[in-house]
């Protein structure tokens, strides 16, 4: 049976790491605030741009030819892996690293794949399993905050990769889009070639209807707008990833905190007890001794 000096340090020990906690939940969610604007912000703009492209490339069909844009086969996978630098944030990365897995078993079953890893968990999960790297970005999202550069420069060396190397046939993009503070989605998108909108998709009725006016060649208009799309998809990613990051570790900082406090309670019960049941035994010694010594 543990002793009451035992169990007076013990509750001093968990409530230093609940103090940890309730800190860690504050900082979290301060930077959830920013990083929740920020997303916001970029979301109009990615979709948009999609959008318009996937739309002008559909009309345009196959008059214009770009490596950006060109179908390649199905044999080799290029993916491009948004997790965090640190844990502490739940299901957070296990969550995304379970969806990269999947797609590696699944779709990309008998198939060769490398991997671009953005954030420290993804690349020592994949390590371990001997996976192909082609570059790791790690530290970029370890701050909360996201540098647009940083995702320009993951864009250009990733389409710099994908045209000199024309054995990759397809590159996907798998982050963590923040749907809520309890929610996130794990998501697996095909960034290159750059899809074009379906025929009967509704987006293609949409863009079907619009009407443009190239006032320069389509071909230098898309030369300069399809490495913008990459950038702006990979900027995107990471803006959502980081909040779902700060959202999962908000919430699992609070769990924890909570947990903590019903761990003290119980400890403090205990504690009560044994110093209850210490206070009996020296009442009985003394009584004991008492009826002797008469």
């Amino acid at each position: 049976m543990a002793s009451l000096l035992d169990m007076r340090r013990r509750i001093k020990s968990v409530k230093n790491t609940q103090q940890i906690t309730k800190a860690m939940k504050m900082v979290a969610a301060a930077k959830l605030k920013r990083a929740t604007d920020r997303v916001t912000a970029a979301r109009p703009f990615a979709t948009k741009m999609s959008e318009v492209l996937g739309g002008l490339s559909a009309r345009i069909g196959d008059d214009l030819s770009h490596p950006l844009l060109n179908e390649r086969g199905d044999e080799k996978y290029l993916i491009v892996l948004v997790t965090a630098d640190k844990g502490l944030a739940g299901a957070f990365n296990a969550n995304i690293i379970k969806a990269a897995q999947a797609f590696v078993n699944e779709s990309g079953a008998g198939k060769q794949t490398q991997m671009i890893a953005v954030g420290r968990k993804g690349r020592d999960f994949f390590k371990r399993r001997e996976m192909s790297f082609t570059e790791e970005y790690v530290g970029l999202t370890g701050t909360g905050n996201v540098n647009h550069d940083d995702a320009m420069e993951i864009a250009q060396r990733l389409i710099k990769t994908f045209t000199e190397d024309e054995t990759i046939d397809k590159v996907f993009l798998i982050f963590t889009e923040f749907k809520t503070v309890l929610s996130q989605k794990s998501v697996v998108e095909q960034l290159l070639p750059i899809p074009r909108i379906a025929d009967g998709d509704e987006m293609q009725t949409i863009a079907a209807q619009a009407e443009y006016i190239y006032e320069q060649p389509a071909s230098e208009i898309f030369g300069r707008l399809l490495p913008k799309q990459v950038e702006t998809q990979i900027y995107r990613a990471m803006l959502e990833s980081v909040a779902s990051e700060q959202g999962a570790r908000m919430t699992a900082m609070d769990s924890a905190s909570k947990n903590a406090g019903e761990l003290i309670d119980t400890l403090t019960l205990n504690m009560n007890r044994i110093r209850q049941a210490a206070i009996t035994k020296e009442i009985i010694e003394v009584v004991s001794g008492a009826a002797a010594a008469s």
